[in-house]
């Protein structure tokens, strides 16, 4: 010990002995659930109630859809938990596809995180931050769109610029802005709680008149609502690094995944308690109406930690996801240039400034709707393969090991209605952007062909020695 801290007196030795020490104690699985809330909970609960209730037309069966993603979320999740103990691996569907289905289905669900699920979130996120940054200036009128792009494009360059520069002040930006997410989310829920104690109940009356409903309308509406839910799958990716995941895996996600649901049916309702549906939809951003109505004059709250959640948001997805572009050079998957790292900064900014890259060309041609549709599209058709793949180790792979089995019924539930989100838009209406998330999935199969199965060894030289030049080496 320094020699500050040591007793001086009798009298510190007699404090010392009687005062207890201060100690904070926080379980495996605290953690686990501090990791499922602070991962969900991002921009989805700030731009998804719109799209959900423009597809329902009431707030009964809107909030109905908010409860059924919610538990579709937790059935899902716990079919990772038995996946996640059954295969004790990090990487949550990769190492499952490729134990079920062999090293293709497995290189595709690599190939699709890179190209399209991961870097439309990452736009999907940053023209939300655009959104709620700009609506504050156009009061009364939609922002124009060449503003919410132009200064969603800047939110990618500067995130991209932040994480290839230095991973100590991302870590410090990140922490700062994951802070203000509950902040937000606390103070959107109390003031609701507070309204609804004062009788302010009229907008739910008759609250299922009105609605429109249909298979596609149903399919969209969970599109967006589960957008808001994703996330839910996050531990699977650190399954190796948690303490005993037979044990606290599952109690995470038993306990994480409905406290995020009770927290996204309140925050829906604490919307509803002062803009009626059709106020709602003539919104320009949601949580700022909200605050106009129930904060004023301390409305400029909640666009300021709105944009900064959605801002945390987008640097934590940019962090982990350039990182998975790092792994997926580095292991043969990808071009092994971005696997190279910077002397100077230790950074794998190679990979950070791809996945920036392709972003950008995501936020260029569409908005959020049409791009949470594509980005669920594509996700939760992995995520009824990767359940899929839970029902036929089942019977083929009988040897391994199973400390959580859940019922049977639990997985043929996810695997239905994945096939029903998959298909229910494209027979009912029917877009290009569905058209082009297969042809992006599938135009892995080429890139498998020429550089993992051939291993065109000429195109990672030549990239190789660009990469030198500039200053970033392999790992």
């Amino acid at each position: 010990l320094h020699q500050s801290f040591l007793p001086k007196t009798k009298l510190d030795v007699k404090w010392m002995k009687r005062k207890k020490p201060f100690t904070t104690k926080i379980t495996p699985e605290t953690c686990g659930i501090c990791v499922i809330v602070g991962t969900v909970i991002g921009s989805g609960i700030f731009i998804s109630p719109k799209s959900v209730l423009a597809n329902i037309g009431a707030i009964g069966p809107c909030l109905v859809i908010w409860a059924a993603c919610g538990v579709l979320a937790t059935l899902g999740a716990l079919c990772f938990a038995e996946l996640g103990t059954m295969i004790p691996k990090s990487g949550a569907e990769y190492p499952y596809l490729l134990e079920a289905f062999g090293p293709i289905p497995a290189f595709l669900f690599s190939w699709s995180s890179l190209m399209v699920i991961k870097p439309s979130a990452f736009a999907i996120i940053c023209l939300s931050f655009a959104e709620y940054v700009s609506a504050p200036f156009y009061p009364g009128c939609d922002p124009p769109v060449l503003v919410i792009k132009c200064l969603a494009t800047v939110t990618i360059v500067a995130i991209t610029v932040l994480n290839s520069l230095s991973v100590k002040w991302t870590s410090y930006v990140q922490n700062i802005l994951t802070a203000t997410k509950m902040i937000i989310v606390i103070i959107i829920i109390v003031s609701g709680i507070v309204l609804l104690a004062k009788g302010n109940t009229k907008n739910f009356n008759n609250s299922f008149d009105s609605s429109s409903i249909s298979v596609g309308s149903i399919s969209l509406a969970f599109y967006s609502g589960l957008w808001a839910y994703d996330g839910w799958n996050q531990l699977n990716y650190i399954t190796e690094e948690l303490k005993d995941p037979y044990r606290n895996l599952p109690w995470s996600i038993i306990i994480g995944i409905p406290l995020v649901t009770v927290c996204y049916i309140l925050i829906n309702v604490s919307y509803f308690t002062v803009m009626t549906a059709t106020e709602l939809l003539q919104s320009q951003a949601v949580a700022v109406t909200f605050g106009d109505r129930v904060l004023y004059p301390a409305s400029w709250i909640v666009p300021l930690f709105v944009a900064l959640s959605a801002l945390g948001a987008a640097n934590g997805t940019c962090f982990t996801s350039g990182r998975l572009a790092y792994v997926a050079g580095r292991e043969g998957h990808m071009l092994k240039v971005l696997s190279y790292i910077s002397v100077k900064r230790l950074t794998p900014a190679p990979s950070v400034i791809f996945y920036g890259m392709v972003a950008f060309f995501y936020v260029l041609p569409g908005d959020i709707d049409t791009l949470i549709n594509y980005f669920s599209f594509a996700v939760w058709f992995f995520y009824g393969l990767t359940v899929l793949g839970l029902i036929v180790m089942r019977y083929t792979r009988k040897d391994l090991e199973r400390p959580i089995r859940i019922p049977l019924i639990i997985p043929f539930v996810v695997v239905l209605v994945a096939i029903f989100l998959v298909l229910a838009p494209i027979i009912s209406q029917p877009e290009l952007a569905y058209l082009y998330c297969v042809l992006f999935i599938f135009s892995g199969l080429i890139f498998y062909v020429l550089f993992v199965h051939y291993k065109f060894g000429w195109a990672q030289k030549i990239s190789g020695k660009c990469m030198v030049l500039c200053g970033w080496f392999p790992p």
